[in-house]
């Protein structure tokens, strides 16, 4: 059952009787495994442990920073805003979205999708003004526009949430190039990169970006995802030389550049790069 289409999206009902929003241009329902809050709590906020790790980053004396890249319709950091609310450790958001249409949508949309009650308010404000202080100790700002051209407006992360559609229908955001220019935003700090595919191609690209590789948690119908740190020992199942096995078998291993998507086998230049990272050896 899906309520009538409005500018290119619509509310789907999903296996697990919550609803999500549809996008009829890409074909992709959002949080189609168990719905935005389940999926935003499983894959990000408990494998990250992002409450724990915000109480103590209060001892540093700086607020813990989260990257919200592809805001959608606010899922993610909304589920998020419910989990802060125990505590009052200093958090910045920065949600990173080229449009804010789907957004929009599901504003108008609030009751239906449940996980935005109490909060729309904080949502207005947002999209009017581009940042709101929704909990007296959470700051939350929008980077509206090119992630690449938006992501030195932020300050460093602590955690991303790699939330875009997906590599065939939204590549640009899977490149090598988006990859590499987040981790060196993270620079020698400690930082968590949670998403929802277990892509060999997008790992692959993780790996030679910069990033530690490792398996996700399960959530859904997905029985793993990927997990990427900026430091091998914050991993808890890094990936290791099997996995490099399967990816010189695949026939979908070649990492994302340019914006393109191309699979394909990884060339012997690229598994040899791969092969030769300290993850590996």
């Amino acid at each position: 059952m899906t309520i009538p289409n409005e500018g290119g999206f619509e509310l789907v009902h999903l296996k697990s009787g919550q609803r999500s929003v549809r996008c009829c241009t890409h074909g992709e329902t959002m949080h189609v495994g168990t719905g935005p809050s389940t999926e935003a709590s499983e894959l990000h906020i408990r494998q990250q442990r992002i409450v724990e790790r915000a109480q103590a980053q209060t001892a540093c004396g700086a607020p813990f920073v989260l990257w919200d890249v592809g805001l959608g319709p606010a899922g993610n950091a909304l589920t998020t805003l419910d989990a802060l609310r125990a505590i009052a450790a200093p958090v910045e958001i920065h949600s990173f979205e080229i449009s804010t249409d789907v957004l929009e949508f599901a504003l108008q949309h609030a009751d239906a999708l449940g996980y935005m009650t109490r909060w729309e308010p904080a949502i207005e404000q947002l999209l009017a003004e581009g940042i709101v202080q929704p909990l007296p100790h959470v700051r939350w700002q929008l980077h509206r526009g090119d992630y690449l051209a938006q992501l030195h407006n932020a300050p460093p992360p602590a955690a991303i949430f790699h939330d875009p559609y997906s590599p065939a229908r939204n590549p640009e955001m899977w490149s090598l190039e988006v990859f590499q220019a987040a981790r060196e935003r993270v620079g020698a700090g400690t930082c968590l990169l949670t998403n929802y595919t277990r892509s060999t191609a997008v790992r692959a690209t993780l790996a030679l970006a910069g990033w530690c590789v490792g398996f996700g948690v399960a959530t859904g119908d997905k029985d793993q995802t990927t997990i990427a740190a900026s430091r091998m020992d914050l991993l808890e199942r890094p990936l290791g030389r099997d996995w490099l096995r399967r990816v010189r078998a695949s026939t979908n291993a070649a990492p994302f550049r340019g914006g393109r998507y191309a699979p394909g086998p990884i060339t012997d230049a690229d598994f040899a790069a791969l092969e030769a990272l300290p993850q590996f050896g």
